[in-house]
């Protein structure tokens, strides 16, 4: 096993930083889930029992409930029933014998399969994924390291990236497995790698919204599992897509062409949401209203990289309707000084450059104008909305940010607020001086427009000199200086 630290969005490879200390451990956990499974026969009558009996105050069925019902009704075959029941108690058992953050962990992910259990959800196509994620949690936390939270793992000979999401155990990252299949596509000479990553996680997959989707299986950021992205759906198109125009292996160009479910269905299936000009397509299945930009761009890459390859009618409708609100929508992201995340935040470091990269992706091919579809096809027209916008933010990441001292007068004994203008998020140190002596210093991270930095101003008044220091993202900095009067108490 192999594990690092990147940022938990971008779609990078893995960059290892250090091996776990033990193969052997690993090896072990997995002969005991092995042998658990084998020891199962005679023990599948008690199961049948609990699963009769549910779960307590469950709202639907249990774990062991659906898992029977699914196997009686022919759904799923005996040997994946003992496989995957094998795998839950097994997850349990040793829950029982771990503490602090071990058992609170596997103690989440076991909570999220029977919240999923108990709302229906436990379909046969997500039991792969499900039960694959149960057993890597137990085998981690029962066998290897504490990790930081946001850390990558993976588990040799396997290429699908890992995450550590604090509170909800280690899930797959499909985003950066997806941009790893990428990274082998453009590499140009790991051919053999792009393969197994891509039938690794083909049977992972989910059907969902008429086609299939990978979905996430843990909470976050108020989503319930499972859920899907558009940003990591449409990365999952692009990867398929390059892999049928290079190995031209039917398989890869059907799992692109069923992936293009999400994309035509509406929350909370899928990630579709009309707007007066065409369609969005939404960072989140649970949460239709947010306009995350870079997950939609980069959708927006990933179906026009499919439909240029497949010439399929219904890839270039999706395509164009989503341009036509891309172009729509890009303008408003720009503050002039920096990239919006959404329509309320600015972007972080991370976020201001993967969207950067996106729109670079999408100004290269609409730039090019080549025709897409069926043959005959009139060519998406170029645009420079993508490519002025990206210029625009790359020269964002060498620009100072521009700060005044706004505040002239305070009254003493107050919790004041010194009120500056910044033109975009930046760290502010702010030094208060009475000659040379330094009275207070403060600092924050402040977004732009007319913030302020919190100054308990002395009761006996005077003349302050302050001076203000900010550090946008990038690490480019400005700084000025004024003075404030406070008033005697």
């Amino acid at each position: 096993m192999v594990w690092s630290s990147t940022h938990p969005v971008l779609p990078a490879r893995l960059h290892p930083r250090a091996r776990a200390p033990s193969g052997r451990a690993g090896r072990l956990a997995a002969a005991a889930i092995s042998a658990l499974v084998l020891a199962l026969g005679p023990g599948v009558a008690s199961a049948r029992k609990l699963a009769h009996t549910g779960a307590k105050g469950s709202r639907g069925p249990s774990v062991a409930a659906a898992l029977l019902g699914l196997e009686q009704t022919g759904a799923i075959t005996p040997a994946s029933y003992q496989h995957d029941y094998g795998a839950y108690l097994a997850a349990k058992r040793s829950l029982g014998r771990l503490g602090g953050t071990r058992r609170a962990e596997l103690g989440a992910v076991l909570a999220n399969v029977q919240a999923i259990a108990a709302a229906g959800d436990l379909t046969p196509s997500r039991l792969p994924a499900l039960f694959l994620t149960l057993e890597r949690n137990r085998q981690w936390w029962t066998t290897e390291p504490l990790l930081a939270n946001g850390a990558r793992v993976s588990f040799a000979p396997s290429k699908i990236v890992w995450q550590y999401y604090a509170g909800q155990g280690i899930e797959i990252q499909w985003l950066a497995t997806f941009g790893k299949a990428n990274g082998y596509y453009l590499s140009g000479h790991e051919n053999a790698n792009l393969r197994q990553l891509l039938r690794e996680v083909l049977p992972l997959a989910a059907s969902r919204a008429g086609g299939i989707a990978w979905e996430y299986e843990f909470r976050f950021d108020g989503g319930r599992p499972p859920w899907t992205s558009g940003l990591s759906q449409g990365t999952a198109l692009q990867a398929f897509s390059r892999a049928y125009a290079r190995f031209k292996e039917p398989e890869q160009l059907g799992a692109a062409q069923k992936a293009l479910g999400v994309f035509r269905s509406s929350p909370p299936a899928g990630v579709r949401v009309r707007t007066a000009v065409g369609l969005h397509y939404a960072e989140y299945s649970y949460a239709p209203g947010d306009r995350i930009l870079n997950g939609f761009i980069q959708a927006l890459v990933g179906l026009y990289d499919y439909t240029a390859i497949s010439k399929d009618p219904l890839g270039l409708a999706l395509f164009q309707a989503g341009d036509a609100e891309a172009r729509a929508e890009v303008p408003h992201y720009d503050t002039g000084a920096w990239s919006l995340y959404d329509q309320f935040t600015e972007s972080s470091l991370n976020y201001h450059e993967l969207l950067t990269e996106f729109l670079q992706h999408l100004c290269e091919r609409t730039r090019k104008g080549p025709p897409l579809g069926q043959a005959g096809g009139a060519p998406i027209a170029g645009d420079e909305i993508y490519c002025s916008t990206a210029r625009r933010f790359t020269a964002d990441l060498r620009t100072p940010p521009q700060i005044a001292l706004l505040t002239k007068a305070l009254r003493g004994a107050t919790r004041a607020g010194v009120q500056l203008s910044l033109s975009k998020i930046s760290t502010v140190a702010m030094t208060v001086r009475q000659g040379s002596r330094v009275v207070w210093s403060n600092r924050a991270t402040l977004e732009r427009g007319r913030p302020r930095l919190l100054w308990p101003t002395p009761a006996r008044g005077g003349t302050y000199g302050v001076t203000l220091v900010a550090t946008d993202p990038a690490g480019n900095f400005a700084t000025t200086s004024g003075t404030i009067v406070v008033s005697r108490h």
